[in-house]
């Protein structure tokens, strides 16, 4: 199976091509499809994982399912076959990895929920006893569950661009402090609701990010949820606080490119074969798991 990377549709409207996804424009509503390009260190890399696109929208799919009566999101169908009747030709590939959702006004930040001491927040604690400006209890090891869900917002960069972490203060000035309010108890509800879901099945889900948008007024949740790409997923029978967690997302990627003399600006390296099926495999078993 190769790897899709790019979708190109003469006859529909082309609105953006983010790092993952593309996305296609009908008039209040958008066509997301889901590719199987992979991002690390905010870089698009050359080669793909096959099939990876399918996997993070049937994740995508059942989170959104699970968190529907916490909040609405932007979903209208995931049939091609209920999608305008352009995409109908298409079927072959726009099936499994394809969202037709609402058009809706995106707020320009990430809303990141921290769960556990890990990744960049581990380095800024280490140094700080802070994580993104937040006071912690001293003695915290790594990938310890901290003692309450941390809400550490961050810009939305361009393509190409790093994502910048603010403070919750700045986030309130960009967007107001009332929408704010509310995006930070969302984040950590819906994290927190889906952290103990995943729990149950033998999955921890360390950290992750969500995006928010305004629909009639209503804040709505949109773009992906709770994916390898978007989150931080550890094993929970392996799980053991005081190291580095044997990770269940694109870390072995990460893993990979950190022994490489790159300087995390494109263009990236091409991933060794045994790198992209070790991917898939991983990202495939977090599906099995979650969805039995």
């Amino acid at each position: 199976m190769d790897a899709i990377i790019e979708t190109n549709f003469d006859d529909m409207k082309l609105l953006a091509r983010g790092k993952v996804r593309d996305i296609y424009d009908f008039d209040d509503k958008m066509l997301i499809v889901t590719t199987d390009r992979l991002s690390a260190f905010d870089v698009i890399l050359p080669n793909g994982v096959p099939g990876k696109g399918k996997i993070l929208t049937e994740i995508a799919l059942f989170w959104f399912e699970q968190t529907q009566d916490l909040i609405r999101n932007h979903i209208i169908t995931s049939d091609v076959d209920k999608m305008p009747e352009v995409c109908h030709k298409y079927k072959d590939i726009l099936e499994g990895r394809s969202m037709l959702v609402h058009k809706c006004l995106p707020f320009p930040v990430e809303c990141v929920a921290r769960g556990y001491i890990t990744g960049s927040g581990l380095k800024d604690y280490q140094k700080t006893g802070k994580v993104c400006g937040i006071d912690l209890p001293k003695g915290l090891v790594e990938s310890e569950r901290m003692p309450e869900t941390l809400f550490t917002p961050a810009t939305k960069a361009e393509v190409g661009d790093h994502d910048e972490n603010i403070s919750f203060e700045r986030m309130a000035e960009i967007i107001g402090q009332e929408k704010a309010d509310k995006l930070k108890a969302l984040t950590i509800k819906i994290y927190e609701t889906a952290r103990d879901i995943a729990d149950e099945k033998g999955i921890i889900i360390a950290d992750t990010k969500f995006e928010f948008g305004e629909l009639d007024g209503e804040i709505i949740l949109i773009d992906e949820i709770l994916t390898p790409d978007s989150s931080r997923f550890w094993f929970k029978e392996k799980y053991e606080a005081g190291k580095t967690q044997d990770s269940m997302d694109k870390q072995v990627v990460r893993n990979y490119l950190e022994t490489l003399d790159w300087d995390k600006t494109a263009p990236g390296p091409v991933l060794p074969v045994e790198v992209v099926e070790k991917t898939a495999a991983v990202y495939r078993k977090i599906t099995d798991i979650l969805k039995g």
